[in-house]
């Protein structure tokens, strides 16, 4: 609606600023000067415990130094509270003590309008609710309850029912004095294509209500209960009311707890933010059914500078990791960044915390990665760099990229941290190559080898069976660092373990040469914090030094026939693309054996480990080693 001249000017100076501001802050008074109208808080649009949010009446606008967050009143109860502009201003002018003026007839009857599709859609979110208690929803309940959901946590997020039936929702609402057309209207019923009377959308489905920042019901999402459904997920469709692009599930609950410091994290789905808001992550949310858009990336950024997108370490995760990489580079700057927080692979935040319990969860949260790191390894991943017309094209791709960042200061900021990268990859190179490398100064190159700089397969979220790979390596690695006397019966093994993260290089580094460095010490942290290593430190403390050596020895054994097994598989799969001949058949059973072993291995544990080799190894080692060729249950 239009607002006559200076409406907004006379809000502005009944209201300050600070009375506003202040229903959602605490005031530092020792910092402040009432008197003059000049303010200082912690801010609370980020986590922070100085006060470092400015807020002068005088001028009437608010600034963070932290995290730059600026505007006026109506801007702070639209960033803080996600208010619409109307909505803010109608709340100021009552704290104002002055009437709206009258809207104009189009915007009257929009407004009408909206109101009478939230009364449809709130009153099938109640029916919705009470169907889960019938006879009809009895493998709904039986299907949440395996889930682990109890009757509190059901009505906490207004988990419903549609039972299967045409239109049994419809006919409730006609029941309540609703018409055929503002049902279809708010979505809750289709026309058929050929007309006719209108048929329930959501049927033989559990229902989950979607909110507003608001809290008002604006659609559902519906998980299908028969496997054969044409859709596992249906969403309502774009009305008035719903626009899926520009809403998050679970958006109001996740911005009060981000409020009160939790961090905004984002997963993939319903169940996800369920399973982490159950499991006192509460600053959870998700996208509705569609990859993140742009206008769901700034709705995040509203409730917190820095959300951490939380991504299944498979394939589709990877994907979507790519997709945020270029949506979000022409957004980002200060106050706007993401970082990125990838799974154990096949499991999602439901099956990790069912799995290993809250704590896992958060230390993949604690691990969580920047943006540049995945730009970084999207342009680097399994590439060689073997000559100035591969390093130039991998400079024009990073300039690229980073040319697209609006904010000066943030791009320069990306371009000195991507110098730094590069010359943590060439320079690692021509370190190599330096002639006469002292003795203990690590491991020798062998004679011929090739020192071109590669990067990493995948340094985002290396897929089957290198996940298992990595896991394998990182303990051994743990392992050296925790019990350093179990090294030495197998020292020549480990100089020949060629780490592909720089970090964990470093460290391997140090614990050959007994040495002490910066990036050693990241990398053990690392290892340290690492969820997905779960058993490690605890067996491992418990043993003497020769059963560690044993454990030690085990490990990099499974490590070699793993990555032989796995470099054998990848050449047998280039050469099945033409026809097959003998030779590639015996290497493909080769590959069949060595996995065989392999698997005998993880059931017979490491007995040979004499008197040590008791359940904690074992526990170890199917912990470990199963990962390369198991992925958990999906449910």
């Amino acid at each position: 609606m239009s607002l006559p001249p200076g409406f907004l000017d006379e809000i502005r100076n009944r209201v300050p600023i600070s009375r506003v501001i202040g229903k959602k802050v605490t005031w530092d008074l020792r910092k402040s000067n009432q008197a003059r109208g000049d303010w200082w808080a912690p801010c609370p649009f980020h986590q922070e415990k100085s006060a470092s949010f400015h807020c002068d009446d005088q001028k009437g606008f608010y600034y963070c130094f932290g995290c730059h967050a600026k505007g006026d009143a109506i801007g702070f109860l639209r960033d803080h509270d996600g208010m619409e502009f109307i909505e803010s201003v109608k709340l100021l002018a009552a704290e104002a003590g002055l009437s709206m003026p009258e809207p104009d007839p189009r915007a009257r009857e929009r407004t009408d309008r909206r109101a009478q599709l939230l009364e449809v859609t709130e009153a099938a979110c109640r029916w919705f609710r009470l169907q889960l208690q019938t006879g009809a929803a009895a493998e709904a309940r039986d299907y949440l309850q395996r889930r682990g959901l109890d009757q509190p946590a059901l009505d906490r997020f207004e988990i419903g029912f549609a039972p299967d039936q045409r239109t049994a929702l419809t006919a409730a609402l006609r029941d309540k004095g609703f018409d055929d057309a503002r049902i279809v209207d708010a979505g809750m019923a289709a026309r058929p294509d050929g007309g006719g009377a209108p048929y329930d959308r959501f049927r033989g489905r559990i229902v989950f209500p979607i909110r507003d920042g608001q809290g008002r019901c604006i659609g559902f999402g519906g998980r299908a209960m028969d496997p054969n459904a044409r859709a596992k997920y249906l969403n309502s469709p774009e009305t008035a009311l719903f626009d899926k692009g520009r809403n998050l599930y679970h958006m109001g609950p996740a911005r009060a707890a981000v409020s009160k410091g939790q961090r905004l994290v984002v997963a993939e789905g319903y169940m996800d933010v369920i399973a982490l808001a159950r499991a006192g992550f509460e600053g959870a949310v998700a996208p509705l059914g569609t990859a993140v858009t742009e206008d769901q990336l700034r709705l995040m950024w509203r409730i917190s500078p820095e959300p951490i997108i939380a991504l299944d370490g498979d394939a589709a995760g990877q994907r979507a990791a790519q997709r945020l990489i270029d949506l979000a580079l022409p957004l980002t700057g200060p106050g706007q960044a993401l970082r990125f927080a990838f799974l154990p692979q096949g499991q999602d935040p439901d099956d990790l915390i069912r799995a290993a319990g809250p704590g896992a969860m958060g230390a993949v949260l604690d691990q969580a990665r920047p943006l540049i790191d995945l730009l970084w390894s999207r342009e680097t991943a399994g590439q060689v760099f073997d000559s100035p017309e591969r390093r130039a094209a991998l400079d024009q791709r990073l300039a690229e990229a980073v040319a697209r960042i609006p904010d000066e200061p943030t791009r320069r900021h990306y371009a000195e941290e991507i110098r730094r990268k590069q010359w943590d990859l060439f320079g690692a190179a021509r370190r190599a190559q330096r002639p006469g490398r002292a003795a203990g100064q690590g491991p020798a190159r062998r004679q011929g080898a090739s020192m071109a700089p590669r990067a990493p397969i995948s340094a985002i979220a290396p897929p089957m069976p290198e996940q298992g790979e990595d896991l394998l390596e990182g303990a051994a690695l743990l392992i050296c660092a925790l019990r350093p006397a179990a090294m030495i019966p197998v020292e020549s093994r480990l100089e020949r373990l060629l780490p592909r993260d720089p970090d964990r290089a470093a460290l391997l580094h140090d614990l050959l040469t007994r040495a002490d460095s910066p990036a050693g010490r990241r990398g053990l942290e690392t290892l340290r914090r690492d969820a997905h290593l779960g058993l490690t430190p605890t067996v491992i403390e418990q043993k003497a030094d020769d059963a560690a050596s044993l454990i030690l020895a085990d490990l990099l054994d499974r490590l070699e026939v793993a990555r032989a097994t796995h470099q054998e598989l990848r050449r047998a799969e280039t050469e099945m693309q033409g026809e097959a001949d003998e030779g590639l058949t015996w290497r493909m059973s080769q590959i069949a054996r060595s996995r065989h072993l392999t698997e005998r291995r993880e059931l017979d544990g490491v007995k040979d480990a004499g008197e040590d080799g008791d359940a904690l190894s074992a526990q170890l080692s199917d912990w470990l080693s199963g990962q390369i060729w198991r992925k958990p249950p999906r449910r």
